[in-house]
């Protein structure tokens, strides 16, 4: 089967609308933008550099990557709705775009009016854990020292409404408990915080906090996602754990305007899922905390509907709002 062949089976297999190679090769005729609504070196950042160069040579075209950081990603975000819908802007958004709109009394953009989603690119989850002093080792336990220490625990999270953050909260109304949320800017100082003794508990990414757990540093009570996490598979799940609705996961996934043709969609769409199902692409990324879905368009919005609805819902009984 010939490489075009090969794309347009692909383009089946997904569902998408299948073009013929001829005009899968009328588009793109000149540089892709993908917009990281974060600045360089997250998360997002990270997978669209990874992805960009392979991209960039299955697609004929240079790939440019534009940080436009702020206001947890609204500036970035909304600058992906009111570009061009002629496919030669993509956005990498986070989970971020379901739930920012909760957050904030208003942002520049809609999450599922204001663009069609490309393709579920890859995802990872948080992690609970505690400084091995607190004599705690399980989540049981932690629950149960919390409800005999009402408000009496603090727990660092990278930050207000971040994927750390909403996770403890929904765990927190989940289990009926008590916790003080103290944000900081970025893993990093949360991690600090939490082995200098200045906080009890934290809820971080996996990729942050697994060398500190590795090391014996700290705890990992619970993972926050669907499955356990590779390196840590004696660490349960919150699901293992007795909360299999206090699933939370940060993802990445590629998105364009609302209105881009499904011609540049679904080129783009494809070439992607055949890059992430790539063995040194998904060594890459799993070496740099991610988990690879590789996924079409509809899981992705089907995923987006969802997180909306669940987010706004921990969100608003929590009483968070956004800095």
């Amino acid at each position: 089967m010939t490489v075009s062949a090969t794309r347009v089976a692909l383009l089946a297999l997904l569902g998408l609308v299948v073009a013929t190679p001829r005009a899968l090769a009328d588009y793109p005729e000149r540089p892709i933008t993908i917009i990281v609504p974060f600045a360089a070196g997250g998360a997002n950042d990270i997978v669209a550099r990874i992805l960009s160069e392979p991209l960039a040579k299955a697609l004929g075209q240079p790939i440019v990557i534009d940080n436009r950081a702020g206001a947890g990603g609204n500036i970035g975000m909304g600058a992906a709705a009111r570009a061009p819908a002629d496919g030669y802007t993509i956005l990498i958004a986070a989970t971020g775009l379901a739930a920012n709109p909760s957050l904030y009394p208003k942002v520049p953009f809609d999450p599922l009016k204001d663009f069609v989603a490309i393709a579920h690119l890859a995802y990872f989850p948080s992690v609970v854990t505690v400084r091995p002093g607190l004599g705690v080792n399980s989540l049981s336990e932690l629950i149960a020292y919390a409800k005999a220490n009402p408000g009496k625990l603090n727990y660092a999270s990278s930050g207000v409404g971040t994927v750390p953050h909403l996770a403890a909260e929904m765990l927190k109304l989940s289990a009926g408990i008590d916790m003080v949320h103290i944000p900081y800017h970025g893993a990093a100082p949360a991690l600090q915080a939490l082995l200098a003794g200045s906080v009890e508990v934290g809820s971080m990414s996996v990729p942050a906090a697994l060398p500190q757990v590795k090391a014996g540093n700290l705890k990992a009570l619970a993972v926050t996602g669907r499955e356990r996490w590779p390196e840590l598979l004696d660490v349960p799940t919150l699901g293992e754990a007795g909360f299999p609705r206090a699933v939370a996961e940060a993802w990445q996934g590629f998105l364009a305007p609302a209105g881009t043709s499904d011609e540049a969609i679904n080129r783009i769409a494809v070439e992607v899922i055949a890059i992430l199902q790539r063995p040194d692409i998904r060594e890459r990324l799993h070496a740099a905390g991610f988990a690879v879905v590789g996924e079409g368009g509809e899981a992705l919005r089907s995923r987006i509907a969802e997180e909306v609805v669940k987010w706004r819902d921990v969100i608003t009984r929590a009483g968070i709002k956004g800095e």
